[in-house]
């Protein structure tokens, strides 16, 4: 039996190639055979070479071919004259035209037999960080299911396709959106690709491999087998069924061959980038088509995303985007001309008979109206003008209002230092505060560093023939204390320094309180030097943590001074606030379940998800209830941490508030949502954020309130209350 490549052999010149080479040792094969056997290939001088390649020609082997799809070119038939085949079977997952189907298994027969993770749920997102962010979701989910299914271990992964070099999302783009925006340990990640093949030697199926997520361009579109793939993401935007052939080969394979108790561990999950979701539903729909399966079966085994609901089936379906439609008469070079204007939303055709077709989906802001009757011809801008207001005219009511080009803006706080004016944050503050670190003791305690030698000593010997191990001599165990010359305090502290600086303290300051430290062991604690060289990594981490604290301790004091203090002078500035205009959250993923919020600033379709994950969660019911108060204008989701977003500060960090919302009279409403384990009255960093959120809302002068509240009882009432107390206020 011989395994290869058929690389190996597919070759127009075979010059180079050792299976093609003369071998005298190969001679005794062929002693036998007669120079004129057609079908050999022959040296220079006429005789025949004793090449591996006429051997296998000359035994006419079984041939049996892996991925036979990608053997059908001229080459690749010449390769099989060469070697001169019994009789060739080929297996692939797609075959070819030029593939003889003799025997074939449907992916339906591989479903039924609990083979494969069917059906398939899509998921689109606008932006390829969308689609990552929703894929780290999911597999977040799938984990707390594999977690409570005890019969075999699971660990689902992430198969991420990165775009080629040259392109916008390359493989080291990605990785670094994992680690920098996503916060996923770079351990947690492996790159397969042709020049990086991280996963070479790993045991994806060993409980302690930490691989959650595995970034690949086209490296594992053969070969690559880990049933632990459960989602695919595909940062590149979907727009043929090509696009998506890598997902249902990697992703389909069940976890062990057999169902699994939860659900969401029998299915397998596409998070991609389409514009459209019904392009990307039919890129996939043609794929499944194409393994096998009959139409109808695969468009039963395709399933939309449904965020926040345990079944999809009785999800409110979005309705339809309200479209204008007008016919005028234009060249096709002023045809191609609008086309430009509003790439996103219009789209302008010319048909044969002159006539030209414009098409608006969904609704112009002004600046976007203004935009496209610019680009119209001067005879077609009045209609053009008419119909588009006719058309926001009749769906007045559906037109969030985001997309009437309206923003609205919350003020950021800010504080007098120094008889200037500055954001209040923290490490702005810390900037007009001078603090220096010989102003905190330089010790390390007992009970924050000591040493205790536990080390067992133990020789290995021979007696013999035989190895023996023994516990060594005692003395041996206290070359702990053996003083080394080029250990000397001055390197510790250098070393040190160089372990722990930070950009805020000055490299003097820093020296001179680490050389007290040092002095301070050795002489006051009477740690011997070899001690403290050979524990010096965990010195260098127990100073860095007492510097930090000192720091946060300066911090939390010109917090409270300069944001609380009876000298404190605080105001806030619209002109430097946060704003909030429409698609502000274009890659966040939106929300998809029971409630049609009415009021949303940016529409009910475009609701950034909540961050619970249950069905009708608190969080959800508190939007509701401020989308059905009748004093608000219009709301929407504050998302954490998102660079557009409002915050606050704290003495440790932002807080971003749940919800903001405009009111009827025009003053600006922020409500922060707290389980009723984490109220006020119990959490100090709940108390916190009440109490700066306050502070804000009484220096806006009026035009702002702040509500934290709780659904302690259950009953989303509650919120309402809170709101209504704050406001008759």
């Amino acid at each position: 039996m011989v395994v290869g490549t058929v690389q190996t052999l597919r070759v127009s010149n075979t010059d180079g190639r050792k299976v093609y080479a003369h071998n005298e040792e190969m001679e005794p094969h062929f002693s036998a055979v007669s120079p004129q056997t057609p079908g050999l290939e022959h040296t220079e001088k006429g005789k025949i070479k004793f090449s591996f390649a006429n051997l296998m020609h000359l035994h006419q082997p079984l041939v049996i071919m892996d991925e036979a799809h990608k053997a059908g070119s001229k080459l690749s038939q010449e390769v099989y004259e060469r070697i001169n085949p019994t009789a060739l079977i080929e297996f692939t997952a797609t075959p070819k035209g030029f593939n003889n189907l003799l025997h074939s298994v449907t992916a339906q027969e591989l479903k039924d037999e609990e083979m494969i993770k069917m059906p398939v749920v899509l998921d689109e997102a606008e932006t390829w960080q969308g689609a990552v962010n929703s894929a780290i979701l999911k597999r977040a989910e799938l984990q707390e299911h594999a977690e409570r299914d005890r019969e075999a271990y699971i660990r689902p992964i992430v198969l991420f396709q990165a775009q080629k070099k040259g392109e916008e999302v390359t493989v080291e783009v990605l990785k670094q959106h994992l680690i920098d925006n996503e916060n996923i340990d770079p351990s947690k990640i492996a790159v397969a690709t042709g020049a990086q093949r991280e996963l070479d030697g790993i045991n994806l199926f060993k409980p302690d491999c930490p691989i959650e997520y595995v970034i690949t361009i086209e490296a594992l579109k053969e070969g690559w087998d880990c049933s632990f793939a459960y989602v695919f993401c595909s940062v590149a935007n979907i727009r043929s069924s090509t696009d998506a052939e890598q997902l249902l080969g990697r992703v389909l394979r069940m976890p062990y061959a057999q169902k699994r108790k939860a659900k969401a561990l029998n299915k397998s999950y596409a998070k991609l980038v389409s514009k459209r979701f019904m392009d990307a539903a039919h890129s996939l729909r043609d794929k499944l088509i194409d393994m096998g399966f009959e139409e109808s079966e695969a468009e039963d085994n395709i399933e939309a995303e449904q965020l926040g609901l345990d079944d999809g089936l009785f999800r409110p379906q979005p309705r339809p985007t309200p479209t204008m439609k007008v016919a005028i008469q234009a060249s096709q070079e002023e045809a191609s001309k609008m086309n430009t204007a509003v790439p996103s939303k219009v789209q302008v055709t010319f048909d044969e008979s002159g006539k030209s077709h414009v098409e608006v989906k969904g609704f112009l802001k002004p600046e976007e109206a203004d935009t496209l009757i610019s680009y119209a011809p001067e005879s077609l801008k009045p209609q053009l003008q008419q119909s588009i207001n006719e058309h926001h005219a009749k769906y007045q009511q559906e037109i969030p209002p985001s997309q009437k080009g309206e923003t609205f803006t919350l003020p950021r706080l800010m504080a007098y230092v120094q008889g200037e004016m500055v954001f209040g944050d923290p490490d702005i503050l810390m900037e007009q505060h001078e603090w220096s670190l010989a102003d905190h003791p330089a010790r390390l305690e007992a009970s924050e560093f000591s040493i205790v030698d536990t080390t067992n000593t133990f020789e290995i010997d021979l007696d013999g023939n035989r190895v023996t191990i023994g516990s060594g001599d005692a003395a041996e165990q206290l070359t702990m204390n053996v003083e080394v010359d080029d250990w000397t305090p001055n390197s510790l502290v250098q070393w040190l320094d160089r372990k722990i600086r930070t950009p805020w303290l000055s490299q003097a300051e820093l020296l001179a309180w680490l050389s007290d430290v040092v002095t301070y062991l050795t002489r006051d604690r009477e740690l011997s030097l070899s001690q403290l060289m050979r524990c010096k990594f965990i010195l260098a981490r127990k100073l860095s943590e007492k510097i930090q604290g000192f720091r946060q301790a300066e911090r939390e004091k010109v917090y409270q001074a300069n944001l609380f203090g009876p000298d404190a002078h605080i105001e806030v500035s619209f002109d430097q606030g946060f704003t909030f205009f429409d698609e502000m959250y274009a890659g966040v993923p939106k929300y998809h379940g029971t409630y049609r919020f009415k009021k949303h600033f940016m529409g009910p379709d475009a609701v950034p998800v909540f961050d619970s994950k249950k069905v009708n969660g608190e969080e959800e019911q508190c939007a509701f209830m401020i989308d059905s108060h009748p004093r608000v204008k219009y709301w929407t989701r504050n998302v954490s941490r998102h660079p557009n977003s409002f915050s606050l500060p704290t003495s440790t960090d932002k807080f971003y508030p749940d919800f903001v919302a405009l009111l009827d009279d025009n003053r600006l409403l922020v409500v922060e949502y707290k389980g009723k384990d984490r109220t006020p009255e119990e959490n100090r960093d709940s108390r916190e954020k009440n109490l700066i959120g306050q502070q804000w809302a009484k220096a806006s002068d009026g035009k702002a309130v702040f509500v934290m509240t709780t659904i302690e009882k259950g009953d989303p009432k509650e919120v309402r209350v809170a709101i209504d107390s704050i406001l008759h206020q």
